[in-house]
């Protein structure tokens, strides 16, 4: 072989004995600040939330999911992964019988037992801890390392990131912040308050969140929101199992509240703005036009 051509040809053949690897075996630390041990690109790997179960395909792996849980419907492909029970109760044995190399758990929901049993069984499980925009741009991060997408998610935050910011400029032209209040359901009528996504999506977008207060989910009456006197009504749809017709329709027995007079009850998709995944800044674009339409052009009513 001539001289010049043997370093090419030697390097070539140790790049297919021993493969570039973007993403190294080795413990990392998870949100959770738990040390794990995670594979090198991980092949068989299940999902233990919905949230998670759409970050993953938002990354474009979701070739890589063999299992998921109860209620992972976005996007449609996920609706058929084998199902490992919900992600309050995964089902451990289902689990195992998909042979995982890693499994993607979220602190707030998933069983601690669950995880320990999990690990156990030499099933590597990383955790991440979502409560806000910026903890959803995290999770997007770390999971773009585990799974050989940090260019994929590199992009995804840089526009989340350009998207928020376009309405934070944009709602800091408003000249008030008009009281808002949430419906996440109907009996009893629940709202959110300070922690929470919801309180955050409102507060960006240029409103005054009326349940906000340490009680994360609190609970209302009629004749406390008549005292509150909302300027706008944001229901999330089917709360209470009930229609969007027939959630308007229970507001607009209150023509006493500003919101009810001035038309401005807005029945908005749950899915949205109840998990926490990037479709969040999809429901914070659509909070700042309900909120301050007149900076959008949009006509107001519901």
């Amino acid at each position: 072989m001539p001289s010049n051509l043997f370093l090419p040809v030697f390097c070539l053949l140790i790049l297919l004995i021993f493969p570039f690897r973007s993403v190294q075996a080795g413990n990392v630390t998870d949100a959770a600040g738990r040390q794990i041990y995670v594979p090198d690109r991980p092949q068989r790997v299940i999902s233990l939330a919905p949230s998670i179960t759409e970050i993953v395909y938002s990354l474009n792996r979701g070739n890589l999911l063999v299992g998921a849980t109860q209620y992972s419907n976005h996007p449609e492909e996920a609706e058929k992964l084998p199902r490992v029970g919900s992600y309050v109760r995964p089902d451990i044995e289902k689990i195992v019988a998909l042979k995982p190399d890693l499994c993607l758990a979220i602190k707030d929901g998933n069983p601690v037992h669950v995880v320990k049993k999990l690990e156990s069984l030499s099933i590597p499980v990383y955790v991440i801890d979502p409560r806000n925009l910026n903890g959803i741009m995290d999770a997007v991060r770390r999971f773009g390392k585990l799974l050989a997408a940090p260019a994929e998610s590199e992009n995804l935050i840089q526009s989340m990131k350009s998207r928020m910011d376009k309405v934070t400029a944009l709602v800091a032209r408003a000249g008030c912040r008009p009281r808002v209040f949430f419906q996440i359901d109907a009996a009893p009528i629940i709202s959110a308050g300070d922690n929470t996504f919801i309180n955050e999506l409102i507060t960006t977008a240029g409103g005054t969140n009326l349940a906000a207060g340490p009680q994360a989910y609190p609970h209302y009456n009629w004749e406390e929101i008549l005292k509150l006197q909302p300027e706008i009504a944001i229901v999330a749809s089917m709360a209470g199992g009930h229609s969007p017709k027939e959630l308007v329709a229970g507001w607009r027995r209150w023509p006493q509240i500003p919101a009810v007079r001035n038309g401005r009850i807005h029945v908005v998709d749950a899915n949205l703005i109840d998990r926490p995944t990037p479709r969040l800044v999809d429901g914070l674009e659509l909070f700042a036009k309900i909120i301050h339409p007149e900076l959008f052009g949009v006509i107001r009513g519901d």
